[in-house]
């Protein structure tokens, strides 16, 4: 890129961030009322702009074949009918959650008489970086604006007229119901320069959350000169305990290894009691052969399921560690639950991981231990899901400790202030 370029991208990125942080002065004190007006427009243009929004996703799907996108991320990127109907329906209910600003968190009243209050208040400004799927540009802007955020969206190359189409449909409806311009913007391009320009905006973007591959989210982490939320990668782990129901163990195996195994709380790996070998194993091993996952696991899950009539590979130590994103599934042998938590603190990545037990002791052991954003006791891993949780949406899915941890959701794109309240103290 020759220097006039480089400069020229620069200057559209850093202008793009100065209207953000003015934008972000005004929505921390917008009327709830004007945003749901807001997010009402935009479902109903949803709805009513239909036709037009899938033809600029075509234009996305024929670049995506001809460039040997495969089928699982063609589907990802592909709006439908259903999908865009999802789409409104998930902006109506991020209107109907309460808002979160200005939530009282605590209050004291100090000796002195001061009276300090702790009250939520929005982030700021919020760069969003992601691959793939357009619902995301209305699922992060939606929540955004209801959090009284300014959102800065950078979408990846594959789905760009799809995204471009969406960003100028939230334009429309903000600016109709009030809404100060510069609150949601898209990058108008997909050239590197702009992500590294915005990853320099530090004075302007108070966070950035990067949705897609490790590779991107590595990159932006590195490279981002303000507070990074993130997953690097959804290890998810199933512990099946001696005391659980076998019945829900093979259903809840199936559930989270093949019901979508190309999402990140799909289960990676399945960890079995040394004792359910041969009670749980087999069923659990057969069901997920019907629906096509390839089995590797160590010695004693092999001579296990040979002797059932059950395929299955050697795994190495790498396989435990490895997001397949695929119909492959690592399975090992653990002496115990203590064995388990210990397997799951070493190859999960602080994710979502399960227990399937009857043992209410042991299931509390796991539920505390295991370090992970997301711990189940008898329940899969896909439910790990802003929806899900009740969110109305999900931003993204954070396995950092500090700020936000699992989906966030509209209270987790807020922080806190202190508001003193005094009656002429002095110190």
């Amino acid at each position: 890129m020759d220097s006039a370029t480089q400069s020229s991208v620069d200057t559209v990125v850093r202008d793009i961030a100065e209207r953000a942080r003015a934008a972000a002065y005004r929505l921390a004190v917008l009327p709830t009322t004007v945003k749901n007006a807001a997010l009402e427009a935009v479902a109903q243009r949803l709805e009513t702009e239909r036709d037009a929004l899938i033809a600029a996703n075509e234009k996305d799907l024929t670049a995506g074949e001809q460039n040997g996108l495969s089928s699982a991320l063609l589907d990802r990127l592909r709006l439908t009918p259903e999908r865009i109907a999802g789409m409104a329906d998930g902006v109506r209910q991020v209107a109907a959650l309460p808002d979160p600003v200005g939530e009282e968190i605590s209050r004291d009243i100090r000796p002195n008489g001061i009276d300090l209050r702790k009250v939520r208040v929005p982030i700021g400004v919020i760069g969003i970086i992601y691959e793939s799927r357009p619902n995301v540009t209305i699922d992060c802007a939606v929540l955004c604006l209801k959090s009284g955020n300014a959102s800065i969206l950078r979408g990846g190359r594959e789905a760009f007229h799809s995204n471009t189409a969406l960003a100028a449909l939230l334009a429309r409806s903000l600016d109709e119901t009030g809404v100060p311009a510069g609150a949601v913007q898209l990058i108008p391009t997909v050239d590197r320069a702009a992500l590294n320009t915005l990853l320099r905006c530090d004075d302007r973007v108070d966070c950035i959350i990067p949705r897609g591959g490790e590779s991107l989210i590595r990159f932006v982490a590195e490279n981002a000169r303000m507070p990074v939320i993130k997953h690097y990668e959804g290890v998810c782990c199933i512990y099946v305990d001696a005391a659980a129901d076998r019945d829900m163990a093979v259903s809840i195996a199936v559930s989270a290894k093949a019901s979508r195994p190309a999402v990140c709380n799909a289960a990676e790996n399945l960890f079995i009691a040394e004792a359910a070998l041969e009670s749980h194993l087999p069923a659990i091993a057969q069901a997920l052969a019907e629906k096509g996952v390839e089995l590797r696991a160590d010695e004693p899950v092999r001579r296990t399921l040979e002797s059932h009539g059950i395929a299955c590979k050697p795994a190495t130590e790498e396989d435990y560690h490895t997001e397949y994103l695929d119909l492959i599934l690592a399975i090992k042998t653990v002496a115990d639950v203590n064995e388990a938590i210990a397997a799951v603190n070493t190859y999960g990545s602080r994710h979502s991981d399960a227990i399937v037990t009857a043992d209410e002791a042991a299931a509390r052991r796991f539920l505390a231990e295991v370090d992970s954003a997301t711990v189940y006791w008898n329940a899969s891993t896909r439910f790990t899901d802003g929806f899900e949780f009740g969110l109305g949406a999900e931003i993204g899915i954070s396995t950092d400790k500090l700020h936000a941890r699992g989906p966030m959701g509209l209270h987790e794109l807020t922080i806190y202030k202190y508001l003193i309240y005094g009656t002429g103290q002095v110190k």
